[in-house]
């Protein structure tokens, strides 16, 4: 039966090479500060990990025998390639540049991403955006196929993940400007009478969200329209064939129907507004997480609200907190 190698072991490999290019264990343990016998432990596992002698114990003082010299030849490149990776990694940490993996929910990914993409780039941080639906950006959060995320909904069960409130937005309805012609005003619950409901689908969290509420406020609208993404829902409430009920980034996402829509704001209540979460683990990224909460911030009330308050009628106030 064939004998399994073991990985070598760099350091005992280090200490091997040591031997050889000072001539004695006494000279490489000195090279490299430590004992003599840890050299010698360090050789000598090497040695029975590999099966194998590297020396000619019968010469004064002890040279590789040709196992050793093959060893030796290959272990140079080993070596400094290990080294290099070492030297590489201090690098990265001390200057913050290891890569980042960001996930967002998509309508954050869409509005508020770009800027912080822009304002990252400025710095020498590498950065990788992904756009997903809350479920799955917290899984690969917690397979660590990401780093940080940015969720809309969360259901922690890892005592590991922590999670740093960001913003919340409140739910308006959302009717076409062209039906609120003639009209001095127009209640939401008068606008519910009048068109059918245009919904998100309730596989997406912000479809759930908005159902739970259109229930709360008593709109039992039939299922008729369903959509995935707020780009066709806007265009069926622009054509008049309903109302729907979305957000702020949302409607900043699908921002080239701003001038054919209008907004009515809805009852303020622990169902009408949709909260930000930014997700980490435990000891890692605090700091980027810190500059992405500071950023999304800035880039809410700089850009996104006073843009949507100037191109919508009757923007409510604290649409965005």
């Amino acid at each position: 039966m064939r004998r399994t190698q073991i990985p070598l072991d760099l350091r005992a490999l280090q200490a091997f090479v040591a031997v050889c290019e000072t001539g004695s264990m006494t000279a490489a343990a000195k090279q490299l500060g430590v004992s003599q016998s840890a050299i010698s432990q360090a050789v000598s596992t090497l040695e029975r990990d590999q099966g194998m002698t590297l020396f000619d114990r019968d010469s004064r003082p002890p040279r590789a025998n040709v196992a050793g010299r093959m060893l030796l030849e290959l272990a140079g490149p080993l070596l400094e390639h290990a080294q290099m990776i070492s030297a590489q990694m201090g690098d990265t940490s001390s200057a913050g540049r290891l890569p980042v993996r960001l996930g967002c929910v998509d309508s954050f990914a869409a509005t508020v991403g770009p800027e912080l993409i822009r304002a990252v780039s400025s710095s020498k941080r590498q950065i990788s955006l992904w756009s997903g639906l809350t479920p799955g950006l917290s899984k690969q959060l917690h397979d660590r196929e990401l780093d940080v995320a940015v969720c809309t909904q969360t259901t922690l069960t890892d005592p590991r993940i922590v999670e740093v409130p960001m913003f919340s937005e409140a739910f308006v309805a959302v009717v076409a400007r062209s039906h609120l012609s003639g009209r001095a005003s127009l209640d939401w619950r008068t606008l519910v009478k009048e068109l059918p409901l245009i919904r998100y689908t309730a596989r997406s969290v912000i479809g759930q969200q908005v159902e739970r509420f259109a229930r709360h406020l008593g709109i039992n609208s039939p299922r008729r329209f369903e959509f995935d993404a707020t780009d066709p829902l806007l265009s069926l409430v622009a054509a008049r064939l309903g109302f729907a009920i979305s957000t702020p980034l949302c409607l900043w996402q699908a921002r080239h129907y701003l001038d054919e829509i209008a907004v009515l704001p809805l009852p303020s209540g622990r169902l009408s507004r949709r909260d930000f979460f930014l997700l980490h683990r435990e000891g890692e990224w605090e700091d980027f997480a810190k500059e992405i909460v500071a950023l999304t911030r800035t880039v809410i009330d700089r850009s996104i609200e006073p843009a949507l308050a100037r191109a919508v009628p009757q923007w409510p106030d604290d649409a965005m907190g």
